[in-house]
């Protein structure tokens, strides 16, 4: 038998895979490489992968916040710069930090591995959303990621 996480990775990884199958790999907002200065995350894309892993565990797809949004830039600049990471912003359900990853397959991989982190994702309480990565040159992990859930 099949758990509810696996079953959850197995349809994120088959849509991947059928993403690939076009000609152009991942969809960008997912294979995107933040390691530079002025790289821009395509939010959508990005929200699409935690929409179907949510989907696919039972939970309705978040609205992407445009407040949640500014609080997780503001959450991620203050991380990549002293390397803390802030309590979640009042209001909301969760926060979810990761640094050294480069794109956004790889951050979310590793938030789908970690149950703290998936248990985060998938909390069926939460409706709406907010991402945000930086980039720091000076920094111990270059790409430092916030998603807030709310």
């Amino acid at each position: 038998m099949i758990t509810a996480p696996a079953r959850a990775a197995l349809v994120v990884l088959l849509t991947l895979g059928l993403a690939g199958c076009g000609g152009g790999g991942l969809p960008s907002g997912l294979s995107q490489s933040m390691d530079k200065p002025g790289a821009q995350l395509n939010r959508g894309d990005a929200f699409n992968i935690v929409n179907q892993y949510r989907t696919s565990l039972g939970g309705a797809p978040l609205a992407d916040d445009p407040s949640l949004d500014a609080a997780a830039q503001a959450a991620v600049n203050a991380y990549a710069k002293t390397g803390r990471q802030s309590p979640k912003p009042e209001g909301t359900i969760q926060i979810r930090y990761s640094a050294g990853y480069a794109t956004f397959a790889e951050t979310f991989s590793g938030w789908r591995g970690s149950p703290q982190d998936s248990a985060a994702l998938t909390d069926k309480n939460a409706t709406r959303g907010g991402i945000a990565v930086t980039y720091e040159a000076n920094s111990p992990y270059g790409v430092y990621w916030v998603m807030i859930v709310g």
